[in-house]
């Protein structure tokens, strides 16, 4: 039994994880931390005002109080008491992306396997720094792209497989969404935010699953607009070692799209909701030939469930963990790619 907790009362932590971890038969929840008033604000609280760090630690654990009363599990006073925890064997961290590498790395050094929201840490170099770690401690790390996992993903390229729209031509990959409040992270240069390390990380993850390791990012675009110091929205074109190519677009200041369009020779097959289908959502695709066009209904599946057991392997199966190392350093390698090119 993987007995885990959760590093911060986050909303993704709150709607996705804990529904599905509660039926991996292999995981234990023990509980949530909630960081200390030093973890949140820094160790110098004199320059904080008494007031603003109540209200902090008061909404914080306002917030752990409803897993506690949904979930069951305790209260972790600080990330600290709970990574040095001997009731703990595992932590999912969903914090900002500018923060993940310094919790993974004292979940490491403190004996922890870790579970980390994606992007995996800001950096190509703090990915390789925790990949070594874990190696050396034997220990399982894991980024959760979801939809890697999900039943409809192996449909479609069953589909592409069989030949029936014939060979692939090119992928278009498009993922974005409406401007969310300016205070979310996702717009702040200090916490990890900008469109690359958000929405941009699931297209080039798509692309590189479907056109295997060894493609490369070969152009790349970052978009910026009046009053935010990320970037907006952005573009990219991949390859592959036998030429085929996938164009990726993203954005989180757009319309919402979550696309995955296959154009082959005798056909093009289009799937909406590719990247972030719900638990128990029921897909769906439409095969374009010619003028003729169907509907055809894809697998349902919870695809969070199966990132969590797939890191339960990582855990018991050296092998898989290795091969999982692999795979998080690779999509650290063509997000660095895209930062090179692009000028980010």
């Amino acid at each position: 039994m993987i007995r885990i907790g959760i590093l911060c009362p986050s909303d993704i932590a709150f709607r996705r994880f804990l529904p599905s971890v509660k039926n991996a038969a292999d995981f234990q929840y023990i509980g949530v931390a909630v960081a200390s008033p030093e973890e949140w604000f820094g160790h110098d609280l004199n320059v904080v005002d008494k007031q603003t760090v109540d209200d902090v630690q008061k909404s914080e654990k306002e917030k752990a109080s409803k897993f506690v009363d949904s979930y069951s599990g305790k209260i972790f006073d600080g990330y600290e008491t709970m990574i040095c925890s001997d009731e703990i064997d595992a932590v999912y961290i969903p914090l900002p992306p500018a923060l993940h590498f310094k919790w993974a790395k004292k979940a490491l050094l403190n004996g922890k396997h870790v579970l980390l929201e994606k992007p995996f840490t800001t950096s190509l170099n703090d990915t390789k720094e925790l990949v070594k770690i874990a190696k050396e401690q034997g220990l399982a790390l894991h980024e959760n792209y979801m939809f890697v996992f999900h039943n409809q993903f192996n449909a479609v390229k069953e589909i592409v497989c069989s030949g029936e729209i014939g060979d692939v031509r090119l992928y278009r990959i498009s993922f974005g969404f409406p401007r969310r409040d300016k205070g979310d992270f996702r717009y702040s240069k200090p916490m990890g935010g900008g469109a690359l390390l958000d929405a941009g990380g699931y297209t080039i993850k798509c692309a590189s699953t479907l056109l295997g390791k060894k493609s490369k990012i070969v152009a790349a675009t970052a978009n910026h607009i009046q009053d935010f110091d990320v970037d907006i929205y952005g573009s990219a074109t991949m390859v592959n070692e036998d030429g085929v190519v996938a164009q990726l677009a993203f954005g989180m200041d757009n319309d919402y799209k979550c696309d995955v369009e296959i154009w082959c020779s005798k056909g093009t097959l289009t799937a909406t909701r590719f990247l972030t289908a719900p638990a128990g959502f029921a897909p769906s695709c439409i095969i374009k030939k010619n003028q003729e066009f169907e509907t055809r209904e894809l697998p349902a599946d919870d695809a969070f469930l199966k990132s969590i057991l797939w890191f339960g392997k990582c855990v018991t199966d050296n092998v898989v963990r290795e091969e999982n190392y692999q795979l998080i350093e690779n999509q650290a390698t063509l997000v660095q790619e895209f930062i090179d090119r692009a000028n980010v």
